[in-house]
């Protein structure tokens, strides 16, 4: 029963918009939701990283440490408005062209991905707060319940991006005119450069 209160609280922790669902997003709408759902692996291995350092210990220290917060708080904020200025400055491709042919590679979407996971500080706070809650020191080994907690949210985290790239892929498929794709474009590269600002002016 725990293991399904965990999963439906981890899956709307996993909804909440923020700028990897938005980038997920983005990519579905741009390049399509084959391209979009397979660049979602770069975020999951971030958050990979990040849950085995949990486990391992290291993620507590780095919740308790002001500068190592700090320091990840402002690579984030960096590379967000890094992405929001590069979405702004993108010029849309012809109307009826399919955007999968001046599509960037996989590798270089995952990487995007990636990167915004493991520079965001409210994710390191998701798995040294949030996971942790779950743990039953009764059940057994915390190290394991923390990585099989760990591998559970990695799970909702996959359903909700798909879900955001599912998104992207259905405005995709609209056809709209490309000034409208071009407004979309500005409203993500906007919101990047939002975010960017809340996280800057945050406390932590």
């Amino acid at each position: 029963m725990w293991v399904l209160v965990f999963l439906g609280a981890a899956f709307l922790v996993a909804m909440t918009p923020g700028a990897n669902n938005l980038l997920g997003m983005h990519h579905g709408m741009r390049y399509g939701p084959a391209r979009g759902t397979t660049a979602l692996l770069g975020r999951l291995t971030g958050f990979a990283l990040l849950i085995t350092a949990v486990a391992a210990g290291l993620g507590g220290l780095l919740a308790a440490s002001e500068v190592a917060l700090t320091v990840v708080k402002w690579l984030g904020v960096g590379y967000l408005v890094y992405l929001g200025v590069r979405i702004l400055m993108t010029k849309s491709t012809r109307e009826d062209a399919p955007d999968d042919l001046a599509a960037p590679d996989l590798f270089a979407l995952a990487r995007k991905e990636f990167l915004v996971a493991v520079s965001n500080p409210k994710a390191v706070l998701i798995f040294t707060a949030f996971v942790p809650q779950f743990v039953e020191p009764d059940r057994g080994s915390v190290t394991a319940q923390v990585l099989v907690l760990g591998a559970l949210y990695l799970v909702a985290e996959l359903v909700a991006g798909t879900i955001y790239v599912g998104v992207g892929a259905v405005v995709r498929a609209v056809r709209m005119s490309r000034r409208a794709h071009r407004r979309l474009d500005q409203g993500t590269g906007v919101v990047l450069l939002g975010m960017a600002a809340l996280l800057a002016t945050s406390p932590r």
